[in-house]
């Protein structure tokens, strides 16, 4: 069971990037999938998250507007489409996954993000 996320590099601010996180050795079909980040001395924090079945998605409030959050079961794989980048979205960006039943990312951070399976991150680094 795994997860990648891929996807991460170095942009200059205004500019989009596309992460994926592709699963081997189980599929994402039933499972809520979420993009997390954390920076170097900041706490993690949940950036979005889609439902099993694509429905429900919520976003953090900094990157409402700016990034989309997608999903292909067919290709067991999620998208975080990241556009007018800033230089404070600069961290290292994971996927989990978790089943059983929607929450939001306020929900999933009073209960400490208790994802079922975390992938490796990706770097994204924003300069200004």
């Amino acid at each position: 069971v795994q997860l990648q996320a891929s996807g991460g590099g170095l942009v200059q601010a205004g500019g989009s990037l596309r992460l994926s996180c592709a699963a081997s050795g189980f599929t994402l079909d039933y499972y809520n999938i979420g993009w997390f980040r954390q920076a170097p001395e900041k706490e993690r924090e949940g950036v979005s998250l889609i439902s099993s079945s694509g429905g429900s998605i919520d976003y953090a409030d900094s990157v409402k507007g700016r990034f989309t959050i997608s999903r292909n079961n067919a290709k067991n794989t999620v998208y975080l489409q990241m556009n007018s980048l800033k230089p404070e979205d600069t961290a290292v960006y994971y996927c989990a996954a978790r089943s059983g039943p929607w929450t939001t990312i306020a929900t999933m951070m009073s209960r400490g993000y208790d994802m079922h399976y975390w992938g490796k991150g990706t770097q994204v680094t924003v300069s200004s």
